[in-house]
């Protein structure tokens, strides 16, 4: 498999789906009330589950598409820079997938019935276990807040090539 010195359409979709679905992701959680022992979840939670669910399943077909169809790293790029880039890259994928992932089992320990976006049951991963589902919360959300700070150095570092050094590496993901 030969790496492609551009990123495709298929890996561009995915990208801009999931900035697109974290936005909403985001605003969804901030937005809806606190979630207290024995409340049951409401139209925000179940949108918040089910846009985490969606999420969760497209950063593992991204991964996979990533795997199948890799993209040479830019030559031009300082070594330093090549190499914080994958590992920003990397820990995105990784953030991406323990966020949403811990999200399901939260909603899972709390022993709701869910539903994807009020059409079908949602396969849950574990029982009602109050003490599990404080450990997971409290997990869920530094993950939160660790992926937000990466997606913030991701953005700054995709505007310093855009502003400061003018090398057209944003062109791989926009073109």
């Amino acid at each position: 498999m030969t790496a492609r010195l551009q990123y495709g359409p298929t890996a561009k979709v995915f990208h801009w789906l999931i900035v697109a679905l974290l936005l909403v992701q985001y605003s969804i959680g901030w937005l809806m009330p606190d979630i207290h022992r024995g409340d049951k979840p409401g139209t925000a939670m179940t949108f918040h589950v089910s846009v985490g669910l969606t999420v969760l399943v497209l950063i593992v077909l991204r991964f996979a598409w990533r795997l199948g169809h890799p993209v040479s790293p830019e030559s031009s790029l300082p070594t330093w820079q090549r190499l914080s880039s994958e590992a920003v890259h990397w820990l995105l994928y990784a953030l991406v997938l323990a966020t949403t992932f811990t999200g399901w089992l939260f909603a899972s320990f709390r022993g709701w019935s869910m539903s994807y976006f009020f059409l079908a049951p949602m396969p849950m991963l574990a029982s009602d276990d109050a003490a599990a589902g404080k450990a997971i919360d409290g997990l869920h959300q530094a993950m939160e807040w660790a992926l937000l700070v990466v997606i913030g150095i991701h953005i700054a570092a995709a505007l310093m090539h855009v502003f400061v050094y003018r090398d057209r590496i944003m062109q791989r993901m926009l073109a």
